[in-house]
């Protein structure tokens, strides 16, 4: 759905502001937004002239998004990865024009994909934690990158420095790049991360990269659902310049394209796929589930059940604060899918199909990451959803990656 509609849903309206649709209501009742005539489905229709008064939809309008498209590296970039995973990082920074020299991960099954998909990529299959890369990487590194999984500090000093965070991962990536030196590294984590106990992880990490001679740029959370992925999901990001290359540095995050991807774009033939998603297996629910979700309507949740199954189905969650839309939820065609989890039938964070009462199936589920349908998953079913899940969006990649071809670029020319 193009953001140059003349009018969009209050529920994508809600997604590009980053507010509720109690918000969009009361704006209504306000007289900031006057609801169109059109009404489909029972949604409210606003007309998109009226939203320019909003800075973000804006910065949709008027986005570079276009312009970005034509950055090309001056020369192939290097770039290893670490918490590699089924790939999704990786090969979004090899569309934007990065040379993939090596990846490391531990899981066989996620091994297994990126072997299969790419068998010119170097897989280091092992524990992070046995690696010395001092002796593995032989070249310069222009770009180190990971998904470091972030567990909880302990703060028995007055200050953490690089040694005091040993025994987590972030202390391997963090080894990584003191060993490796590349001129630049990307981080990917929870954007949780942010305010992690009140703030003091992320200035831990912030301190770490500067004892080992790196400047890190002000993180930012990106939500994929401005970079023509069909979901909405955040992500925090953290990009490191090494201090040497900081004076020649120019660094910008991706613009937002002004097109917003709906679950119709990922599945059905249009913009992002020339066809329409292959058959696949996936995952199957209950009888007694199934006919519970059958009463739900498209982009439905366990709100839209009769009262007496409410609380039968959520059980001890029914007086629990907080919406809990994603209990029960299924899906709508015209919308961004919700953030894809490690699997589509768990109860607490349905991902029914709009339409047919079931899960998203494994080829689905990688179409809203934005794999393209030649990418194949090993493992086992759980398995593939699972490294599915845990992906970086490919789009989202490839953005951030155009990036930070771009930085490399400026260093590249004063080098």
């Amino acid at each position: 759905m193009y953001i140059t509609n003349d009018v969009l849903s209050a529920e994508l309206i809600a997604d590009i502001l980053s507010v509720t649709k109690a918000t969009i209501q009361k704006w209504e009742r306000q007289g900031l937004l006057t609801c169109t005539d059109e009404k489909k489905g029972g949604k409210r229709y606003y007309s998109v002239a009226q939203l320019l008064q909003f800075p973000k939809f804006r910065e949709l309008i008027f986005s570079s998004w276009e312009k970005e498209q034509l950055i090309q590296p001056l020369r192939p970039y290097q770039v290893l990865e670490l918490f590699a995973g089924a790939g999704g990082l990786a090969l979004g920074l090899e569309q934007a024009g990065f040379q993939v020299i090596g990846l490391n991960e531990i899981d066989k099954d996620a091994c297994g994909t990126l072997r299969q998909n790419r068998p010119q990529w170097p897989v280091i299959e092992s524990d992070i934690r046995t690696l010395q890369f001092e002796h593995l990487i032989k070249t310069e590194i222009d770009l180190l990158t990971g998904g470091f999984p972030c567990q909880a500090f302990s703060y028995a000093g007055e200050k953490l420095g690089f040694a005091d965070t040993r025994g987590t991962l972030f202390f391997e990536f963090a080894r990584a790049i003191k060993e490796v030196q590349p001129k630049v590294f990307l981080g990917e984590n929870v954007r949780g991360l942010l305010s992690h106990d009140r703030g003091r992880t992320i200035k831990t990490i912030e301190s770490v990269f500067s004892e080992i001679g790196y400047s890190l740029i002000p993180p930012r959370v990106l939500n994929a659902l401005f970079y023509r992925v069909p979901q909405k999901r955040q992500r925090l990001f953290l990009v490191g310049i090494r201090n040497d290359l900081l004076p020649y540095a120019q660094f910008s995050w991706p613009s937002p394209c002004p097109q917003i991807m709906t679950l119709s774009d990922a599945l059905k033939a249009g913009v992002l796929y020339d066809s329409d998603v292959p058959t696949s297996p996936g995952q199957r629910y209950p009888e007694q589930k199934a006919a519970i979700l059958q009463q739900v309507p498209e982009g439905g949740c366990w709100r839209d059940l009769p009262p007496d199954l409410q609380q039968a189905y959520l059980m001890g969650s029914f007086r629990l604060d907080g919406g809990k839309t994603g209990i029960a939820r299924r899906l709508a065609w015209d919308e961004p899918a919700l953030t894809l989890t490690c699997s589509p039938a768990q109860k607490q964070t349905e991902r029914c199909h709009p339409t047919e009462t079931r899960p998203l199936t494994v080829r689905e589920y990688a179409r809203i990451q934005t794999f393209p349908d030649e990418w194949q998953f090993c493992g086992s079913l759980s398995s593939q959803y699972r490294q599915i899940g845990n992906a970086v969006p490919v789009n989202l990649a490839a953005a951030i990656g155009r990036s930070l071809v771009n930085l490399l670029n400026a260093l590249e020319s004063t080098g």
